[in-house]
């Protein structure tokens, strides 16, 4: 006899310690039927029955419900404001900052932050947190291999500095690799870092429930440094974000209030 959505995700829950209930039910759900379609599964037991006995289906699993969609300089405008208006302003009260880039997917976001950073101190000084909660996409990350569709929006300066060209890939630096520090880390579940003058945690928050979003939001705002800067999703604006001790200082840029 098939299960229930209900019994599925309490029993992910018990297997891999994933909660599926924080995540916009619709969404997952249309992404788990078709995995099951895909694994001519009939039903919810039989797909769990499968990819608890296959760790290949079960890694599977992890990564297609997991949205991993990334590209360098996604929404450029956004990172011309990080460059114009955000970054001086950090970099002129503190001389080391602490920079984590969370949900970092397969490494493109917290590699563009090294490189935008690289524009206002030596690469031997810039340290870049990037976490993620697929670990198939943080070894992707550590590779640092790309294909020339996710470097549309990457500023041709950067491209001639940092990449080599092979075949049909391009491939970073390592010394902007050597900037960067990979973890795994689920934001539902782990202690997030502390004291960090800057968070990037974008186009994730917008797949979990209104109450996940509030934990997640609360959650963010104390791992800030007390005048700290939150850089949210295009999709993402936090509304009325004073409930999480944010304050608006420009669009999808959040401070820390004191």
């Amino acid at each position: 006899m098939g299960w229930t959505y209900e019994q599925f995700k309490q029993a992910i829950l018990d297997l891999i310690n994933i909660d599926l209930s924080s995540y916009k039910e619709r969404q997952m759900k249309r992404r788990i039927d078709s995995l099951i379609n895909r694994n001519g599964c009939d039903n919810y037991k039989d797909y769990y029955d499968l990819i608890n006995n296959n760790k290949e289906k079960l890694l599977q699993f992890v990564n297609y419900i997991t949205i991993n969609v990334s590209e360098f300089f996604r929404n450029p405008a956004q990172w011309e404001t990080l460059e114009k208006n955000i970054l001086p302003q950090i970099l002129e009260k503190y001389k080391k900052i602490k920079i984590w880039s969370a949900a970092c997917s397969t490494g493109e976001e917290p590699y563009s932050v090294v490189m935008l950073l690289s524009k206002f101190l030596p690469l031997s000084s810039i340290r870049v947190l990037a976490t993620d909660i697929d670990m198939d996409a943080l070894e992707k990350a550590r590779k640092g291999i790309y294909a020339d569709n996710s470097l549309g929006a990457l500023p041709k300066e950067f491209l001639h500095r940092y990449f080599t060209h092979r075949e049909n890939s391009y491939i970073i630096a390592p010394e902007v690799k050597s900037c960067v520090d990979f973890a795994q880390h689920d934001l539902l579940q782990d202690p997030f870092p502390d004291n960090c003058h800057l968070i990037l945690c974008r186009n994730v928050i917008i797949y979990f429930t209104e109450e996940a979003k509030a934990k997640l939001y609360n959650k963010l705002s104390n791992a800030l440094h007390p005048d700290g800067i939150l850089f949210v999703g295009s999709t993402e604006q936090i509304i009325m974000p004073q409930r999480y001790n944010l304050k608006p200082v420009k669009a999808f840029f959040y401070r820390r209030m004191q």
